[in-house]
């Protein structure tokens, strides 16, 4: 049997905290194609659907 585990949505503060780890790992910027960028992309795509 396998465990279904419930999705947890990406928030704002989520994807704040995975951008500022990117920015710190390349010299400040967040390139476009990164886990940062598409997390970002997620959060506010996700805020929209409140």
């Amino acid at each position: 049997m396998s465990k279904k585990v419930s999705p947890k949505t990406m928030t704002k503060s989520d994807a704040a905290r995975i951008q500022s780890a990117t920015a710190q790992q390349n010299g400040g910027q967040v390139p476009a194609k990164s886990f940062g960028a598409r997390a970002q992309r997620v959060s506010a795509r996700n805020a929209g659907k409140k």
